[in-house]
């Protein structure tokens, strides 16, 4: 069997950075009670799985974070 590599390439118009996220202060959503933790991170905000903190996080600008929860406010987003 072959081996094969996959290159994973930024996504156009891309323009967060690579953020370490090995000491962010990862905070718990819905006070303890909900699925996902912040943690704010030279300037964005990152998002994450508190069942898998392993799993790849979601960065935001803090533009975008803002639509995210006016729009989760709003019942665009089901966040349980």
């Amino acid at each position: 069997m072959a081996e094969t590599t996959t290159q994973q390439h930024p996504l156009a118009g891309w323009d967060k950075p690579e953020l370490d996220l090995t000491q962010a202060q990862w905070q718990s959503s819905s006070r303890g009670l909900g699925d996902v933790q912040i943690a704010f991170v030279e300037g964005f905000i990152a998002m994450r799985n508190s069942g898998r903190p392993e799993s790849p996080s979601l960065i935001f600008t803090p533009a975008e974070w803002g639509a995210f929860v006016s729009g989760a406010r709003e019942g665009e987003f089901d966040l349980t």
